[in-house]
């Protein structure tokens, strides 16, 4: 059963940070995604799943308002991204892009400083709260050591790393995150991951909200609460990792052929890559033990969508 995505909400209820309804993004006369119907919700982290050019970026450049939508509607806390002023949405989402352009001649301290831009006046010097938001931001990302030393002689992940700080010392409600584990060692992906799943909303209780690409599909398993698996610019599931990672819907937007069991301690889904997929065959059961049912508090499996064709 397809959910109803367009189903009359509460009133009372909070607005999702980001509600899609018939979006469809692009470059001049490109469409990359087509006809996205998607609700993300506060206080959870969403990761997009993918083939490459499939269109998780480009979705990443809409929410963040590098890109005019072709067609649809785009809302962010209820109300139209146009709606807003630039420095609100700053204050409001904050966006880690592929990769970033380092300016010249700054220090990691001077980079992670520049995310606390959009709260003050350009011609304001740092406040307290400023330095408080960078020094923890360093603190998180293990760069304290490091802040007076130039971003130019940093390796790859330390630079990562830096970028990440910068994104956190934004403070935005929401974070778009993509590809954010590219350049780090297994044990920063963790750290990072592990951090940003438990970091708090930075006015009020509760989580942040992730928005995040990730290509590591037993890492998205192990910290997303929903996974948002595209191909071709279309939505083709949404739902627990436990309900989207299944054989089937690997052969069909990634082309493998693979088993997905449970991690023995946690319960999450592990995919166990076995090949390609032959074209237009059907994916082999799994010969591992079956995923267990998701616990009390996620999505029902209805929530999966199947709109590529």
């Amino acid at each position: 059963m397809t959910p109803d995505l367009h189903a009359v909400a509460d009133p009372e209820a909070e607005a999702p940070a980001f509600r899609m309804r018939g979006l469809s993004l692009g470059y001049d006369d490109r469409t990359v995604v087509r006809e996205v119907d998607l609700d993300i919700p506060h206080g959870c982290t969403t990761v997009l799943i993918g083939a490459n050019g499939c269109g998780k970026t480009t979705l990443l450049k809409g929410l963040s308002r590098q890109l005019k939508p072709l067609a649809g509607t785009l809302e962010a806390d209820g109300r139209g991204v146009r709606q807003w002023h630039s420095r609100q949405y700053a204050r409001s989402v904050s966006l880690l892009p592929q990769s970033p352009v380092v300016p010249e001649g700054l220090t990691v301290a001077e980079l992670v400083e520049r995310g606390r831009h959009p709260h003050r006046r350009w011609w304001g010097a740092p406040s307290p709260d400023d330095d408080a938001a960078v020094a923890r931001a360093m603190e998180l990302t293990e760069l304290t050591a490091l802040a007076g030393r130039p971003v130019e002689e940093l390796s790859g992940g330390q630079r990562q790393r830096a970028w990440i700080a910068l994104t956190l010392a934004q403070q935005a409600r929401t974070m778009l995150l993509d590809e954010p584990t590219s350049y780090l060692d297994l044990a920063h992906q963790v750290d990072l991951l592990d951090m940003l799943r438990g970091l708090e909303h930075p006015e009020g209780p509760g989580r942040a909200t992730v928005v995040a690409v990730l290509h590591e599909l037993n890492l998205a398993a192990r910290v997303a609460d929903r996974l948002v698996a595209m191909a071709a610019g279309r939505i083709v599931a949404v739902g627990p990792p436990a309900e989207v990672l299944t054989p089937e819907l690997l052969a069909e937007v990634f082309g493998l052929r693979a088993d997905v069991v449970p991690d023995p301690v946690g319960g999450r889904p592990v995919v166990l890559p076995r090949g390609r997929a032959r074209e237009g065959a059907h994916p082999a059961p799994s010969t591992g033990t079956p995923v267990p049912t998701p616990a009390a508090g996620t999505r029902p499996a209805a929530e999966t969508v199947r709109n590529l064709s």
